[in-house]
């Protein structure tokens, strides 16, 4: 896959963080990009003094509307998209039973089927060109569940399940699908962006709630540094083979190598039995 020389980004989230830092990254190396925020007015200063290379938009990925006027408004003002950055979302912790309802379902609108909707928009255009990169911001969360994270888990792992069926899809397409998985990192995620239901129920406290407790007021003392964040995406999307994960941070890399050494061992272990379900030959 190879993008143009000038590719145009469309990055959602853009208010505060990844997004913010990654707009300016891409914005300063001369390219064209468009950043939304749910109120466009948070984002204004990124596109000042940018010309025609910027244009910011107010989007709320879980509204149809606002998702349809984006993308067409980002179409007209520059006849495409090559690369669609859905970093738009955030985190909710609770134990799993004392989850609550409509903090979930809100969850899932956002980081999920939001995410899924704002695609589906963009891909015709990539398609009929044979040519863009998808590049989904899950969390090292969408590969190992911690205590405390089960439902923003679930909706990281959800949008990893659906992007390996969608680079299945669009591979042969011309188009490429990286999630970035991040660990730890300085940005306001904790204070800004992250909801919890307190833990209550004392069987919990260890587990669920001890979680809970150190993620309150970690931002600003996190090891990760979201520039060279946006710095390693900018540079995925310039391969000419972009890896269909990008994980980021020690923290996050040693917890995910972990995991997957686990979960290959365990499922090894148990050969006999899983072919053993099989019909006898």
């Amino acid at each position: 896959m190879t993008l143009p020389d000038s590719p145009v980004w469309f990055i959602t989230g853009c208010s505060t963080g990844f997004g913010r830092d990654l707009a300016r990254l891409v914005l300063d190396r001369g390219w064209r990009a468009v950043v939304t925020a749910r109120d466009a007015a948070r984002v204004a200063d990124l596109v000042e003094g940018r010309g025609d290379r910027a244009l910011a938009l107010a989007l709320d990925v879980t509204d149809g509307h606002d998702i349809s006027a984006a993308v067409a408004a980002a179409e007209d003002r520059f006849g495409r998209i090559d690369v669609l950055v859905n970093n738009a979302g955030y985190g909710y912790q609770a134990s799993v039973e004392e989850g609550q309802e409509d903090a979930i379902r809100a969850q899932f609108d956002t980081n999920v089927f939001g995410l899924f909707a704002l695609t589906r928009a963009v891909l015709p255009g990539m398609r009929t060109r044979r040519q863009g990169h998808i590049v989904n911001f899950t969390s090292v969360a969408g590969l190992v569940g911690f205590p405390g994270s089960g439902y923003y888990a679930a909706s990281k792992h959800a949008v990893e399940g659906w992007s390996d069926s969608l680079a299945a899809e669009v591979g042969p397409l011309g188009i490429a699908v990286t999630c970035v998985e991040p660990g730890p990192f300085r940005t306001d995620w904790a204070g800004r962006s992250l909801q919890q239901t307190p833990v209550t129920i004392v069987d919990y406290a260890d587990t669920a709630g001890a979680r809970l407790d150190s993620t309150k007021g970690y931002s600003g003392e996190q090891p990760g540094d979201p520039v060279r964040a946006g710095e390693a995406i900018i540079a995925v999307t310039e391969e000419p083979n972009p890896p269909r994960h990008l994980v980021l941070g020690k923290f996050g890399f040693d917890a995910v190598t972990a995991k997957l050494r686990e979960r290959l061992a365990e499922i090894e272990g148990r050969r006999d039995q899983s072919l053993g379900a099989d019909f006898p030959e």
